[in-house]
């Protein structure tokens, strides 16, 4: 059932009888569980309270629009030099995975692209993008364990410009031991790609199963490097249908893709249209 259809039955009247304080508590509670948030769920409240009737879907449609992000949802490409796309987030949140997925992708619309294994802290993160690469015959480019992932970045720009490839994907750290070390580590991962060729997209990657701890983690992000997109994984049967509008509205990042399953094809772009249909369907 669509997050909004719910709410939006009631308002109609389909039983004939006025909302009950207890029926708006119930859905309050329902949207608050679908993480959208304390303050989007009291607008939402407000607004069907005031549009009740035949306008409630097209008027929270409205709102709710509002909430996206106007930002480009498209991912960079340049037809003349490589497209670089770092691929950043906390461990767990599927940005390894993600990172194969992208390359999946945009391998099957024609591109040539090079994988760069720069999460070298976290045991098992190379041999994993290896294995995807394998898999997908995808040139990776790899360095050891607890190497430095600036040199492993370098190395990939430069096999990638030396191939002619269309994409290099940078696979980065998720976690050291503070923020600021992990910020740092990004940032010269940035700089060293960018002595041979520029960075065109930063993409986060966030579990949308963590709900507002994603949102915090975007924020985090947003705040230390320039992120241009984010990915959203875990967006199946388990995740809370709220979130892609909670974290839109909060970070005004665009959602550029998502992941849904564990398969290479379980990826795709993100329709900010066709979501928000899904949302009032019954």
């Amino acid at each position: 059932m669509g997050l909004f259809s719910r709410l939006i039955a009631k308002v109609k009247g389909e039983s004939g009888s006025q909302i009950s304080a207890s029926d708006w508590q119930e859905l309050e509670r329902a949207l608050i569980e679908s993480d959208l948030g304390v303050k989007g769920v009291s607008e939402i409240i407000e607004l069907a309270k005031k549009e009740r009737g035949e306008d409630i879907e097209s008027s929270l449609t409205s709102a709710l629009s509002s909430w996206l992000s106007t930002n480009s949802r498209q991912l960079a490409s340049n037809s003349d030099r490589l497209t670089t796309v770092m691929v950043v987030g906390v461990n767990g949140t599927g940005k390894t995975t993600s990172t194969a997925k992208l390359a999946s992708l945009l391998n099957n619309d024609g591109a040539k692209v090079v994988l760069a294994a720069a999460d070298t802290f976290r045991a098992a993160a190379t041999e994993q993008l290896q294995t995807w690469g394998a898999r997908l015959n995808l040139e990776v480019v790899a360095g050891p364990q607890n190497g430095d992932p600036a040199s492993v970045a370098f190395n990939g720009a430069a096999a990638a410009k030396e191939s002619n490839a269309s994409y290099l994907i940078v696979d980065t750290a998720g976690r050291l031991h503070t923020k600021s070390d992990l910020m740092d580590e990004l940032g010269k991962v940035r700089r060293v790609i960018e002595k041979l060729t520029p960075v065109d997209e930063v993409l986060l990657v966030v579990d949308a199963t963590t709900g507002q701890n994603g949102i915090n983690q975007a924020k985090i992000f947003a705040e230390s490097v320039s992120v241009t997109g984010l990915i959203l994984t875990k967006l199946d049967g388990s995740a809370k249908g709220g979130i892609a509008l909670a974290i839109e509205r909060e970070t005004k990042i665009p959602i550029k893709f998502i992941g849904t399953g564990e398969g290479a094809g379980d990826f795709a772009a993100f329709d900010a249209t066709t979501y928000l249909q899904g949302l009032f369907q019954a």
